[in-house]
């Protein structure tokens, strides 16, 4: 039976892909690297800051480095005050309140991000656990952010599943053994499902999901009958 919910945060809950690539893109022109989307996927999306700054800006100090992504960071937030949804989150949430599961956030963001966006989003009090990668021993694609979440939760990894749009955030959640939702927004479908999601979906109104949802809560029904 399906006890949990856990959801990354960006791209996943709302796309801030774009924004992130802006901010990206303005910082790095400061060192006349002009960067392009199909970079940004490939080399940015879904990892760790230090991670990212060490491979584009070796040159850097550690301290250099953190000073860098601490400013990108603080452009970002600059440039997202009106951040919205994607479509469908907000009747997920209401069916996990009315089925009374559990909710996990379990995200890369550094923990400043994390906080403005759920208060931004309005949903600051809408999980019973929120797991940034400083909360750990890695970050993903480490699979300990979900180890994390799955012991604050008291919860197997069977009886849970995730739902991630990056690559990194796919074998996370897959080397925690979660089932795991691909959500579409930021990379091809059939590259999520390539990486290790089960499915691949747009949103959270696509049918696959709720079909799916309602087949792990609903009891069975012909198992209940020939017991009677």
């Amino acid at each position: 039976m399906l006890a949990a919910i856990l959801f990354d945060l960006d791209g996943t809950i709302v796309n801030t892909d774009p924004i992130h690539y802006r901010a990206w893109r303005e910082m790095l022109l400061n060192y006349n690297i002009e960067i392009d989307e199909t970079f940004y996927k490939s080399r940015m999306s879904g990892r760790l800051n230090p991670a990212i700054v060490k491979d584009i800006l070796p040159q850097l100090s550690t301290a250099e480095g953190q000073k860098f992504a601490d400013e990108k960071e603080a452009l970002f937030r600059k440039l997202a005050p009106h951040l919205k949804p994607l479509s469908g989150f907000s009747e997920l949430l209401a069916w996990t309140e009315t089925h009374q599961l559990k909710r996990a956030l379990v995200t890369n963001a550094p923990r400043l991000n994390a906080a403005f966006m759920l208060e931004v989003l309005g949903i600051k009090e809408a999980f019973d656990t929120v797991v940034v990668a400083d909360d750990c021993i890695a970050g993903k694609p480490d699979p300990a952010p979900y180890q994390v979440a799955l012991s604050n939760l008291g919860i197997t990894a069977e009886e849970a599943i995730a739902l991630e749009d990056s690559p990194s955030g796919i074998r996370s959640a897959v080397s925690a053994d979660i089932r795991t939702i691909g959500i579409a927004s930021t990379h091809d479908p059939q590259f999520l499902q390539e990486v290790g999601a089960f499915m691949a979906i747009p949103d959270f109104t696509d049918l696959q999901l709720w079909t799916l949802l309602n087949s792990l809560i609903e009891p069975d029904l012909s198992a209940i009958a020939s017991n009677l």
